[in-house]
């Protein structure tokens, strides 16, 4: 078994989570750690690791990006299947066994996941075990889309699958789910109920860092989805350049960006593509450390309100919450115009007992409250 772990200046974990690999129960294993340009001790770490650990082999390259290094790392994996992890989480000593297990009884899966405890910046617990749910309830039809979600640090996945699809591609911040809907047309993805680790979250996430990586990971996640549908319906796949990043970087606002990620595509694509969008901003926004301005509110509001009646019943039914409820909290935190800016004003009820519901309860209580609804929960 090949492990693939891509770092870029994790100094300060690299060397616990390589750890935990190396304390697995399954010992028959090769660690390639891509090093992907580190300026920090990283590449002095790995050096003195694999001095005394020969199945550490630390790959440097210059700084080219996840992608990049990942697809650096596969180039090198030789067994027939690949334990994704990341420098900065920890894996139970049991992991590999227990997914090793799993793939040799289910040969029909292109690769599986399963459960974590989500840890910050100091190990602490940031909750209960959470199991992510079933890849095959995926739809890309949603707004925004329901993702094959897995969580990417603790996959392991056929080596075959992955050489079928191409490896990662640039879709910048979402690469993980691009190559989970194109690995589904390999085979059946699953996520095990086990405890398989402990998956840090911190804010200097990429997607945490600023509201402008959050816009590329909603667009990227949704053009991936649009993605699967051409290939699925046997049309052209859509091509996504590693020049893109420039083009999205300069964007000003989310319609900029989606401006740029609809270039190619169809009428019907691009008006979909910026509702999705919105919709999955919304989603980013209410657990992200950062909110959302003026200019992206309307362009939710008008983007969305143009596919409501083309939404399913329960579709429509979580986007009006997801509006109205995103509009009380920025009226709670006191961001007026942009809660104006986002609600258009037939929600104005709605967003009226949203805002009731938050200013009169605690963050406890709505969060009970959500999970009473069978609702997306995020105490805010």
């Amino acid at each position: 078994m090949d492990v693939l772990i891509p770092v870029y200046n994790g100094a300060s974990t690299v060397e616990s989570a390589i750890g935990s690999i190396q304390a697995q129960t399954i010992q028959d294993i090769r660690i390639i750690v891509v090093d992907d340009g580190s300026t920090d001790a990283t590449a002095s770490i790995l050096d003195r690791m694999a001095k005394v650990d020969r199945r550490i082999v630390p790959v440097r390259r210059a700084n080219g990006g996840i992608v990049d290094a990942l697809n650096a790392g596969l180039a090198i994996c030789t067994a027939d299947l690949i334990a994704r992890h990341d420098a900065d989480d920890l894996a139970v000593p049991d992991r590999f066994e227990r997914q090793l297990e799993w793939m040799q009884t289910h040969p029909g899966y292109s690769g599986v996941s399963g459960a974590v405890i989500h840890i910050d910046e100091n190990g602490k617990h940031l909750g209960p075990k959470e199991v992510p749910d079933n890849p095959a309830m995926a739809n890309a039809s949603l707004f925004p889309q329901k993702e094959p979600y897995l969580i990417h640090p603790f996959l392991m996945v056929r080596r075959a699958a992955v050489a079928a699809v191409g490896g990662y591609r640039h879709v910048f911040h979402a690469e993980d789910t691009d190559l989970y809907w194109r690995l589904q047309e390999q085979g059946e993805l699953a996520n095990m109920p086990d405890l398989l680790g402990y998956y840090r979250v911190h804010n200097q996430s990429i997607t945490g860092v600023s509201t402008l990586n959050g816009r590329i990971s909603a667009m990227s996640s949704q053009l991936s989805g649009l993605s699967a549908l051409r290939r699925r319906a046997g049309r052209a796949d859509i091509v996504f350049p590693s020049e893109a990043l420039v083009a999205y970087k300069m964007a000003d606002s989310l319609k900029d960006v989606v401006a740029c990620g609809a270039q190619g595509l169809e009428p019907d694509e691009a008006v979909r593509l910026a509702a999705a969008t919105s919709a999955k901003m919304l989603e980013l926004s209410a657990y992200r450390p950062y909110e959302l301005d003026s200019a992206d509110c309307v362009f939710i509001r008008k983007s969305l309100m143009r596919e409501m009646s083309s939404m399913g019943r329960d579709n429509r039914a979580l986007t009006i919450r997801r509006i109205s409820g995103t509009a009380a909290r920025l009226m709670a935190t006191g961001h007026f115009a942009e809660a104006l800016c986002l609600c258009p004003p037939r929600l104005y009820p709605q967003f009226a007992s949203r805002l009731l519901l938050r200013t009169a309860t605690s963050p406890s209580l709505r969060y009970t409250l959500r999970r009473l609804a069978r609702r997306p929960a995020v105490v805010k």
